[in-house]
């Protein structure tokens, strides 16, 4: 109506776009409206139509920066006074209360006289906070130029310090031509960001001079309190630069202050020079000395301590010796130490050096453990995994109530050998008890192997035993900590098993957990027991989140506080999160194939296929018979390159090697896969029949009908189809009812009245689904993959529709070169 010509701007959300979300896009876009700086695009109107939110805002005459720097890097000068000038205005910004979230080239618009102008402020709020789908798609979309924290997905996390890396990876950018961080794909590049330093500046532009760099790199550090306090202290930084003065980044004595003391007192500057590279030089070959005199400790793993008593039953006191040094050592968060999951494979004595290879370790500890009455005799010596050599040794003659503090003297004496830096904390926590009860310790020995492998080895009968051991355990010894957490775990597993799926199972874990509180208030093995409990029982993942958050304090060493760490960020859509918490759990347990599956998994869903082939051949190197991983490694073959080859050639490999028969279950499933995908309905129709009724490994819970109905569908076999789908309605009903808190088998009914033409009860079921689903979890992007648009037969209605052969293509594999 004002007859201007302005930009505008439109956020499609979808069926995103509910009304709480609406409100919130106009609450935003009308704060970021109110900022008046001649730096700042103004917003003149917001609005909502047909699903969408638009802003139209002022049209800026020039164009963006990254159009600008797109091939080569800006002059540096002209770099710093316009990087000065975006500090400045985001400062302001800051100072009325707003950040941007959002700073990169694509949002710095230049003017007909090449000034700064910054848009989108505000708007990444509302994107991360409204919508997990759209900020997930954001922040595997440009992850050059976000801060570690808002990579991971860390929304309470960020602060000022947040748009200030921001500013300075803009900065990185028109410097060197060059991103701080890109990587092949978008996961490479964001474990680049969340995993390694920026190259300096002045390896990709020789022009630009030590100080430039360091403000450069200063705005880049991973530790937010690290950078500048507020973008206005970079700006003023920068100009410094601009004006010769010694820069504030860092300290300026006679070294920092260097060159632009040489520009104005350029003969008296070589003498001083000349002694601090002396000086430098002498203390690098006194510290290269010290380095080769004492390598770098990379990692310790306690290996199983040899029973060398008469009594065989003696073997589980050698473990409970083993057990308690490894869990006092894991408590120093300077040293990195193996779980105990994965070194009780390393029984008996092996080829240490071959340990130290395949756990990453430099040392390994080993002893040997005689009991005989009540005196005690323990042999413990520490070992170089990649020289062989031993270099500790002790021997310790006590009485058999000395075990706890023989156990202390060993951890200390490898803390102090390693040279690790122990806190105050973690002394105290070394010195500690486990319990003064003997007999009550081997009890909770005995339990504990049980507990840890419930799901894979251990029957139902073998977890009510620990039960009942840990019980006995308590009530020899009612301050029994790590008894009061086990039992927890034992009594949540068989809820979480569906062995006992009670309200009265999960009050016997809460009263186990607050019993450990109650001892030992600051217990990180009470919070993971907690965490745990609350995942598993409530699916209550905020609170399980913030409970391993504190138990990661007194835990370093502890994979399980990374795995359920990971496990919830995968639920809750923090992908870099997720990869990362699991990536550090298969580093502290590296020969535990649950652990590696679930490494596996996050990295299929964040489409790093590569690092998942990887993860799934590190589990076949450790169940080489296991059928499913094997054809679960050849099927990721199928999703990454639509190559059903592979899939081919494990199946007749292992029925060649399956004389027994007793793979059927698995090769079955796989057969009829690949028929269904290759459109061999022949032998799709002969093996669905072979599939189980109810496929309960499946937490939605599609059976054998399901999948002959869509058979029958993809023969064009309507009726057949209906019947089917008709008897698939039967099983699953039967499923959901049997589980009504389970969103997924829910969702099940839901497609297959779909399939049934019963939208109304399709779409019911599909809200109800959404709501018993955490809300969170509803919301995360699990979209399918390349080979699934390749070759499933469910898109065929869709083939030579370009919009549709336009994602395909976008989803195919990225050759390098």
């Amino acid at each position: 109506s004002l007859n201007r010509t302005v930009a505008l701007k439109v956020i499609a959300l979808g069926h995103w776009a509910t009304d709480p979300h609406l409100k919130r896009f106009r609450r935003e876009a009308e704060a970021a409206a109110s900022l008046d700086h001649p730096s700042i695009v103004p917003i003149y109107e917001v609005g909502e139509r047909d699903g969408s939110c638009y802003f139209s805002m002022k049209l800026v005459e020039g164009g963006q920066l990254d159009e600008v720097t797109r091939h080569e890097p800006m002059p540096i000068r002209q770099a710093v006074e316009l990087i000065a000038k975006v500090a400045r205005t985001v400062h302001y910004a800051h100072e009325h209360g707003i950040l941007h979230r959002d700073i990169k080239p694509g949002n710095i618009l230049l003017d007909q006289k090449n000034e700064p102008h910054l848009t989108d402020f505000g708007l990444a709020r509302l994107v991360e906070t409204e919508s997990t789908v759209t900020r997930t798609l954001e922040v595997l979309g440009t992850p050059s130029y976000m801060a570690p924290e808002q990579a991971v997905g860390n929304n309470d996390a960020l602060n000022r310090a947040t748009d200030v890396y921001g500013v300075g990876a803009v900065l990185y950018q028109l410097l060197t031509g060059h991103p701080p961080f890109a990587g092949g794909t978008t996961y490479e590049t964001i474990k680049l960001l969340l995993d390694t330093e920026p190259r300096q500046p002045r390896l990709w532009n020789p022009k630009i001079d030590r100080d430039l760099s360091t403000i450069c790199l200063k705005c880049l550090e991973k530790d937010p309190k690290r950078r500048y306090s507020s973008a206005l202290a970079l700006a003023e930084d920068l100009e410094r630069w601009l004006k010769h003065e010694p820069i504030l980044a860092r300290h300026t004595g006679i070294l920092t202050r260097g060159k632009k003391w040489v520009r104005r007192n350029p003969t008296g500057a070589l003498l001083a020079l000349s002694l601090v590279a002396l000086t430098t030089a002498a203390g690098w070959i006194v510290w290269r000395t010290e380095f080769i005199r004492h390598p770098l400790t990379t990692g310790i793993a306690v290996l199983p301590f040899e029973n060398l008593s008469d009594e065989k039953e003696h073997e589980f006191f050698a473990d409970g010796v083993q057990d308690d040094i490894l869990i006092k050592l894991a408590k120093i968060a300077d040293l990195k130490v193996i779980s105990r999951t994965s070194v009780m494979q390393y029984r008996g004595k092996q080829d240490v050096h071959q340990i130290g290879d395949v756990l990453r370790v430099s040392h390994v500890l080993e002893g040997t453990v005689r009991r005989s009455g009540g005196k005690l005799h323990i042999n413990a010596q520490l070992v170089d995994t990649r020289t062989n050599a031993g270099i500790w040794a002790e021997e310790y003659d006590r009485d058999l109530n000395d075990v706890f503090t023989i156990e202390t003297e060993v951890a200390q004496s490898i803390a102090n050998r390693l040279r690790a830096k122990v806190s105050a904390r973690e002394k105290a926590a070394m010195q500690e008890w486990p319990t003064k009860d003997l007999v009550a310790y081997d009890l909770y020995v005995r339990a504990r192997p049980v507990i840890e492998w419930a799901g894979v080895r251990t029957k139902e009968k073998d977890l009510l035993q620990a039960v009942d051991l840990l019980n006995q355990a308590i009530a020899r010894d009612p301050e029994f900590l790590r008894a009061y957490c086990w039992l927890a775990r034992a009594h949540d597993t068989l809820y979480f098993e569906e062995v006992d799926r009670t309200p009265a199972r999960l009050e016997l874990a809460n009263s186990a957990i607050n019993a450990a509180f109650r001892i030992k208030p600051d217990s990180g093995e009470a919070h993971l027991a907690l965490a745990v409990h609350r995942y598993w029982g409530y699916f209550d993942y905020d609170r399980a989140l913030a409970e391993l958050a504190t138990a990661r304090r007194t835990l370093p060493n502890n994979p399980e506080v990374y795995y359920f760490s990971a496990l919830i960020d995968h639920r809750q859509g923090r992908w870099p999160a997720a990869v990362h918490n699991m990536e550090r759990a298969s580093e502290l347990d590296p020969r535990n194939a649950f652990t590696l599956n679930g490494l596996a998994a996050n990295y299929y869903f964040v489409r790093a296929y590569q690092q998942c082939g990887e993860a799934k051949d590190r589990v076949i190197a450790l169940q080489p018979n296991d059928a499913r991983i094997k054809l679960e490694r050849a099927m990721l073959e199928i999703s990454w390159r639509a190559d059903t080859r592979p899939l081919q050639a494990a199946m007749e490999k292992i029925s060649a090697d399956d004389t027994a028969h007793t793979k059927n279950e698995e090769l079955n499933g796989a057969r009829f896969f690949l028929a269904f995908y290759e459109r061999d309905t022949v032998t799709a129709d002969r093996t669905v029949a072979a599939l189980p009724e109810k496929d309960l490994n499946d937490d939605i819970g599609y059976g054998r009908a399901f999948w002959t109905g869509l058979v029958a569908r993809t023969k064009g076999d309507a009726a057949a189809a209906h019947a089917a789908f008709d008897v698939a309605r039967a099983v699953q009903e039967q499923l959901a009812r049997a589980r009504p808190d389970s969103g997924g088998r829910l969702a099940g009914l839901g497609l297959i009245d779909a399939g049934l033409g019963r939208k109304e009860d399709a779409i019911r079921e599909g809200r109800q689904a959404v709501e018993l689903t955490p809300k969170i979890s509803a919301k995360i992007p699990n979209g399918v993959h390349y080979g699934d648009l390749r070759l499933d037969p469910t898109w065929d209605p869709l083939r030579g529709d370009p919009r549709f052969e336009k994602i395909v293509a976008s989803l195919a594999p990225k050759e390098r070169h």
